[in-house]
């Protein structure tokens, strides 16, 4: 089937994304490496490819006549996998722990989605096109908590190792509905149904995983850190270069909010300027901090204002 072809496509994808994560988590990329540039866009293209197919299966459900127990059934998997990655990523990574990834978004747009069954799938393409836009116009601090983070709607990001807030993310989504909505009125997902996938190995793996999605997404990443483990003890990685993870993991940061060229003479002019007054590596280390030390804060005033010209 084509849409198993097609989310197994974006599972090999995503699994290739998180590969490189965990090379950086091993150290063998610099710090940051994956949380700007080409890596940072590709992870975002996954995620909405991820959500335009959810929302493509439950429209095409739909069609062929939604049953609420398989729904519930499939629902209830999904909140509890994305639980299940909550719970362990709390103890594995407390500073950076998972409280609303991509199967939280998956979960909750499901649910959401369904009011829009009923409704023209050009409505869903413009409710989707406006969830995509409204955090680019609105954003405000009263959302800056762990208890409204999921909106998407912060004006400071958290920090967590998968963050997929409801806005912008339900717009793929929606997006993806819609289409399939409007395709399905005019015979296109039909005809689309009725393409052969072709019978290689590849294409059979790919379909088979496809259909196996949430199980692929559970398992892929213990088998992945388990691999790279197991060649750190035969190749340990080269020393970190400190300045270059730190000017990396300031991109990251900043590139949330900001344009990449600003961010990019931004970090660059506050590493200069921590290293030249002595202080890079008690910032690095922790223990200088911009509520400790009033040279921190007016580094980055000073920054900022070069940054901009």
């Amino acid at each position: 089937m084509a849409l198993d072809l097609a989310r197994g496509l974006a599972l090999f994808a995503m699994a290739t994304y998180h590969f490189s994560w965990d090379l950086e988590l091993f150290g063998y990329l610099d710090p940051g490496t994956t949380g700007h540039g080409w890596l940072k866009l590709y992870a975002r293209l996954i995620a909405g490819s991820f959500l335009c197919l959810a929302g493509i299966s439950l429209a095409l459900a739909d069609s062929a006549g939604l049953r609420p127990q398989a729904f519930l059934k499939r629902l209830a998997m999904i909140a509890g996998a994305a639980g299940l990655i909550t719970l362990v990523t709390f103890y594995a990574t407390p500073e950076s722990f998972i409280f609303f990834g991509i199967l939280h978004a998956i979960a909750l747009s499901s649910v959401i989605g369904l009011a829009f069954l009923p409704l023209p799938g050009v409505i869903a393409i413009a409710a989707g096109a406006m969830c995509l836009a409204l955090p680019q116009f609105y954003r405000d601090d009263m959302f800056n908590t762990l208890w409204l983070y999921w909106v998407g709607l912060h004006s400071i990001p958290p920090r967590s190792n998968d963050f997929v807030p409801l806005m912008p993310w339900l717009g793929p989504f929606l997006v993806g509905l819609g289409l399939s909505k409007l395709a399905i009125k005019h015979g296109l997902a039909a005809r689309l149904a009725s393409i052969e996938t072709g019978g290689s190995v590849f294409s059979r793996l790919t379909q088979f995983c496809g259909r196996h999605s949430l199980a692929f997404y559970l398992l892929h990443q213990p088998v992945l850190l388990a691999l790279i483990w197991t060649f750190a003890q035969v190749a340990p990685p080269a020393p970190a270069d400190p300045v270059r993870g730190f000017i990396n993991e300031c991109r990251s940061g900043c590139a949330v909010q900001t344009e990449s060229g600003f961010c990019q003479r931004f970090c660059s002019c506050v590493t200069d300027e921590l290293l030249s007054k002595g202080l890079f590596e008690a910032v690095v280390a922790g223990s200088v901090t911009s509520e400790t030390d009033s040279r921190i804060p007016a580094i980055a005033n000073q920054c900022t204002a070069t940054a901009q010209q």
